[in-house]
């Protein structure tokens, strides 16, 4: 890991972190991480993709790891998650004064993340790349992609393919006590993770998300207590991996997290407003998916991509099944995605 330069670069009023390997000449690939994840989840594919002659690239978004935090809504108006268990409500009468009489300040949303990319790009003289995004990366990936077409030369998603307005409506059919929907409740997840230390909370997240069933609570459940106390870590995460995680999160809080992906997964300007009656991806694309990911089980997901009508949006799309991955496949088989995305590559320099 120490062969990994790590460097900050403001952009949009932000300092935001990026770790980078690779020489400055060879082709791009800039990796797009996930939730509960920061640069570091992108470790095996960084060093592979850089000894394979290509320049690899992995932001922390703003709000996430090492990278600057931007104010939020929820933050300015009480109800934070910083991370280190336990807090105060404020007097009432304080809240009161916050919430009705200091004006709302911009929420942070999909294409914020897609604008700081094309940004760092802009910074290091970068004008094409390659993209891969994991789980919510995906949706920034394809953000970006389609508000940036010329920068882009193809894509490589894992876990989520492309989503088109409206899918997200398919979650209401799930019940109330589904993640996703916990998560969107403001204050609910706060209140959840505030119970923890964040590694704890990442610990939680990391075993949860690796089981092949979609994490529902029951009505008097929360998100945390589906996860026993004693359960361990999976194989292939190590105590020094949650270490990192827990160190930045702790850092970060979960704030910005919360903001995006979960409480803008319905906003209908997640995709560019002048490409909704064409939102076509036309560069060569791949999808990666663990046969045990639980996204796979989410209402019309497995039809959507069996069907090929994901391919109606992304038409180059080739759809590659990993036996036994889960949702943190490049983590899980590290090897064998490496091949995958090593393939593509190679197949698809620009």
């Amino acid at each position: 890991m120490d062969q990994i330069n790590h460097s900050y670069i403001q952009v949009n009023g932000l300092k935001l972190h990026v770790a980078e390997i690779g020489s400055d000449q060879s082709p791009v690939v800039v990796f797009l991480h996930g939730f509960p994840e920061i640069w570091y989840t992108w470790r095996h594919q960084l060093i592979a993709v850089a000894k394979a002659g290509f320049r690899a690239i992995a932001p922390d978004y703003r709000g996430y790891g090492l990278s600057d935090i931007p104010t939020q809504p929820e933050k300015t108006r009480g109800g934070t998650t910083g991370g280190s268990g336990g807090s105060a409500d404020p007097p009432a009468g304080i809240v009161f004064l916050i919430r009705f009489l200091i004006p709302p300040l911009e929420k942070t949303e999909f294409v914020d993340f897609a604008n700081d990319i094309a940004s760092i790009l802009d910074h290091l003289a970068i004008s094409k790349v390659l993209v891969i995004g994991k789980d919510f990366g995906s949706m920034v990936g394809y953000t970006f992609s389609l508000y940036y077409p010329e920068k882009v030369t193809g894509i490589i998603t894992l876990g989520l393919p492309f989503l088109p307005p409206g899918s997200h409506q398919g979650y209401l059919a799930l019940p109330e006590g589904f993640y996703i929907r916990r998560w969107q409740e403001v204050g609910r997840a706060e209140a959840d993770f505030g119970r923890f230390d964040a590694k704890t909370v990442v610990k939680n997240i990391y075993i949860l998300f690796s089981k092949s069933e979609v994490p529902i609570a029951n009505e008097n459940q929360e998100v945390m207590d589906l996860v026993d106390p004693s359960s361990p870590l999976p194989s292939w995460f190590t105590e020094e991996d949650l270490k990192v995680y827990g160190d930045l999160y702790h850092k970060s809080g979960f704030d910005t997290p919360l903001q995006v992906p979960y409480r803008t997964l319905a906003d209908k300007t997640v995709y560019p407003p002048h490409r909704l009656n064409d939102l076509k991806v036309d560069t060569p694309a791949m999808l990666i998916i663990g046969e045990e990911d639980y996204v796979i089980k989410f209402p019309g997901v497995e039809e959507y991509v069996k069907s090929g009508e994901v391919k109606k949006f992304v038409p180059k799309l080739e759809v590659v099944n990993v036996p036994k991955g889960c949702h943190f496949v490049h983590e899980q088989f590290p090897d064998q995605v490496n091949q995958l995305v090593m393939d593509f590559l190679n197949s698809n320099k620009d």
